[in-house]
């Protein structure tokens, strides 16, 4: 199998004469972990580098926004497109002829990353420049989707296209559904992967894991990631601080046992909830014991990730009626709960699970008629 990156010597001539931007980070590597941005240093005129969240070298916390500076290994500009701008300036893009992206996403809508590619393809459409993906595995295998769609009144940058929470795509077939379905219409070039399976999760697929951001450490994160992100915007702990974020859930007012023997009655397929104490180094709950569930997966074809997540919270909720809080908004805006939801029923319990549920199968058939469209493996 050949990843994007390690097919450009078959297209040079995309580049030839051309001034080059990259978006990457630590995950910007090829088959043999070469990095994309000492690669193209190499073969072209690379001449500007932009950072999603996290930063290009991965040294930034979640959430945290960066300004622009030089990186030191290559000396070239980093630009940030992680706090003041989302989508590269006309200053940015006034130095590039084209512009590259290269980062291995985890196959969730929550993810920055995917928004971070559709702001810079309007500011390609804008500045009339080229953009170009190399194409690499959705980890979490690109065959399986589920979710609702989300409604553009929650567009926010966990959240930025109606599409659903697992869609199923690889990066550069998600880049095809924007330009085209959505309508930025840019100058796009997808490098293809070579022999990808799509039905293949990352570690089937003999490439080495390196952690999209610090809080997906491995795939198991990645693939629990679609069940436990929703937990970011409440007052139940995601597992930010512990060894294994997002594979567990919890806090100082959950009994574990009870809340696993509850979950674990509904036999919800593909995944065991076994009880635990935890105590987060940092984020919510720093240095206070939590109670919770590890999600065991046990099958992960049987795994219906935005199901357990919807789940998860209606049990909760109805345990726990005292205690568990949505996070409120920040001024004006919706809060965090509803963007990540792309929706507000969950919060306003305008739906009861059975009809939460049957709306998930609902929006997952009609956004398959969609995808299917776009795919190119």
């Amino acid at each position: 199998m050949l990843l994007g990156i390690d097919r450009i010597d078959e297209y040079l001539d995309l580049f030839k004469g051309k001034r080059v931007g990259l978006i990457t980070n630590p995950t910007g590597v090829n088959s043999h972990l070469a990095s994309t941005i000492d690669i193209l240093n190499e073969k072209v005129n690379l001449v500007a580098l932009f950072s999603p969240e996290h930063g290009i070298r991965g040294n930034i916390q979640a959430g945290v926004n960066l300004d622009t500076y030089i990186d030191e290994k290559t000396g070239i500009t980093v630009y940030s497109l992680f706090g003041k701008n989302h989508k590269p300036t006309k200053e940015m893009m006034d130095g590039v002829d084209i512009l590259c992206i290269d980062i291995q996403d985890v196959g969730s809508r929550f993810y920055t990353f995917l928004y971070t590619m559709s702001y810079a393809m309007e500011a390609c459409k804008e500045y009339d420049k080229e953009f170009l993906v190399f194409d690499r595995p959705n980890p979490i295998n690109a065959s399986s989707f589920e979710g609702n769609i989300l409604d553009m009144k929650y567009k926010s940058f966990v959240g930025g296209e109606p599409i659903l929470q697992r869609y199923g795509l690889t990066f550069g077939e998600a880049a095809l559904l924007f330009n085209l379905e959505y309508k930025i219409g840019c100058k796009l070039h997808v490098i293809k992967m070579e022999g990808y399976d799509r039905t293949k999760y990352f570690d089937e697929l003999g490439l080495s894991w390196i952690s999209p951001s610090p809080n997906i450490p491995t795939v198991f994160s990645a693939v629990c990631y679609n069940a436990t992100c929703q937990f970011e915007g409440t007052n139940i702990s995601e597992g930010r601080g512990t060894t294994t974020p997002f594979e567990l859930i919890g806090a100082p007012f959950i009994n574990p046992y009870d809340l696993a023997d509850n979950l674990n009655k509904l036999n919800l397929g593909g995944v065991y909830f076994r009880p635990l104490y935890f105590t987060p180094t940092f984020s919510k709950y720093e240095g206070e014991m939590c109670g919770g569930v590890f999600l065991h997966i046990l099958d992960r074809g049987a795994f219906n990730t935005v199901k357990v997540s919807w789940v998860m919270i209606d049990v909760i909720r109805k345990m726990y009626p005292n205690d568990f809080k949505i996070n409120p908004s920040k001024g004006t805006r919706p809060c965090f709960f509803d963007l990540e939801n792309g929706a507000s029923f969950i919060r306003e319990e305008s739906l009861a699970i059975e009809e939460q549920l049957k709306l998930l199968e609902k929006e997952t058939k009609e956004f398959g008629e969609i995808r299917k469209k776009y795919l190119i493996y």
